[in-house]
């Protein structure tokens, strides 16, 4: 069959596609960001979608539909009530005017009995959408996955796992972890020929654990000894979501903000029946630890998951305090490096100013996604810049005993750290 696949560069998406692919299957990959150098798919922008005619230019030929698409909540470029609702509803509106019959589409589990978060309430239009279709349509509703692949919450509690204190959120729910192995096996199961149409199928693990009992279970996978558990009170919890929220408008996409608190203290429970009466037996979290060793990699994620927002954060921060501190208190300082080096008078205040707004633009630059990658090639080449500079106007800086010159060194290296952890998925 030749069948697109909504959000194909995501968790759940890349492992149908490539599902897909192995079996013989024709896959369009469509994801909103265009996917990435791993995983190349055709870009399409859900929130531009305000019309069915958007979506038949990438359904020409097309015999089945599976839409992953989903984001956690409203921020810049990203908006729940398009990609969730309005703009997948006229998706299923171009499916059924091009006679595509065939549609699967992710929902969430809980969504038909309680609506925390414009996240849910979202979810459950779009599910009325598509029911209200002359289609032979199919609503997946996962609770928290788990692969080997690992994004948004499963990635949370890799990083979590590898703490020596487990911070536990206060008031969250039980979750029924299901295996994406599971739901690959669902959606190809549903592509089937002679496949029930008309379903709502929940896809849950065999097992409930709270949170912190999943986490314990991925640290002894990681064979480490149990950690020491902190119950955070609800101050401390409430000021993580609300800088989880923060950096949202920076363009990242964390996944601690205040949608993640809403749904949480729901959990994520559901009813095993729907996939037993379809002859599928999830397999549970201990059996795919079992099955599939932990290796050094998944250690190393681990413990860069909760490092990797720090070094952005510091290194931001760095260059922004650096060029506002040329500019005002080590004004004096960095015209007497100048007049050292020979440099007197307006070009010395030209170039100490020209430095200072270049560790400025970096700075910002680094703290917004978009341009972050930018940012950290413009950070490596002024560092380099900087210490030829230094070498040639004030050459003793190399032996000043608190190593101005000798630390450019260490800070290209994180910058490089940084560009290798870059990407999310």
């Amino acid at each position: 069959m030749k069948i697109a696949v909504l959000g194909g560069t995501g968790l759940i998406g890349s492992a149908i596609v490539a599902h897909l692919a192995s079996r013989g299957h024709s896959v369009i990959s469509m994801s909103r960001s265009g996917g990435h150098r791993s995983a190349r798919a055709d870009r399409v922008d859900i929130s531009a979608a305000t019309s069915p005619a958007y979506w038949l230019p990438h359904l020409d030929g097309v015999e089945a539909v599976v839409n992953c698409a989903g984001v956690l909540q409203d921020s810049p470029g990203d908006s729940t009530s398009m990609v969730h609702h309005h703009g997948i509803a006229n998706l299923f509106a171009a499916c059924e005017q091009l006679q595509i019959r065939r549609v699967i589409h992710f929902s969430a589990i809980g969504v038909d009995r309680e609506t925390p978060s414009d996240f849910s309430r979202s979810k459950l239009a779009g599910d009325r959408a598509l029911m209200e279709r002359n289609l032979d349509w199919v609503i997946l509703r996962p609770s928290v996955v788990i692969g080997r692949a690992a994004y948004g919450a499963s990635a949370l509690m890799r990083g979590l796992a590898a703490l020596p204190a487990l911070p536990v959120m206060p008031n969250t729910g039980e979750l029924q972890i299901v295996l994406l192995e599971d739901v690959v096996r669902t959606v190809e199961h549903f592509l089937e020929p002679a496949a029930p149409a008309r379903q709502i199928v929940e896809l849950a693990g065999p097992h409930r654990y709270s949170f912190h009992e999943v986490i314990a279970l991925i640290r002894r996978w990681y064979r480490w000894p149990p950690a020491h558990e902190i119950r955070l009170p609800s101050f401390a919890s409430s000021l993580t979501y609300k800088f989880g929220d923060m950096i949202s408008y920076l363009g990242w996409r964390p996944p601690v903000r205040s949608t993640a608190a809403r749904e949480m203290v729901r959990g994520a429970t559901g009813d095993l029946k729907d996939m037993q009466r379809l002859g599928l037996h999830p397999k549970s979290l201990p059996e795919f630890f079992a099955a599939e060793p932990a290796s050094v990699q998944e250690r190393w994620f681990a413990g860069m998951y909760l490092v990797k927002p720090v070094i952005f954060v510091v290194l931001s921060l760095f260059w922004i305090s650096t060029g506002l501190i040329s500019l005002g208190p080590g004004w004096g300082y960095g015209m007497g490096l100048m007049g050292e080096g020979g440099v007197e008078g307006t070009a010395a205040a030209l170039t100490v100013i020209a430095g200072a707004l270049s560790d400025l633009v970096i700075g910002v630059a680094i703290a917004y996604r978009p341009t972050s990658r930018y940012g950290l090639y413009a950070a490596i080449a002024i560092s380099f810049i900087y210490a030829i500079i230094g070498t040639i106007l004030v050459p003793r800086l190399w032996a000043d005993p608190l190593g101005p010159m000798l630390k450019i060194w260490p800070i290209i290296v994180l910058h490089f750290a940084a560009l290798a952890v870059l990407e999310d998925r």
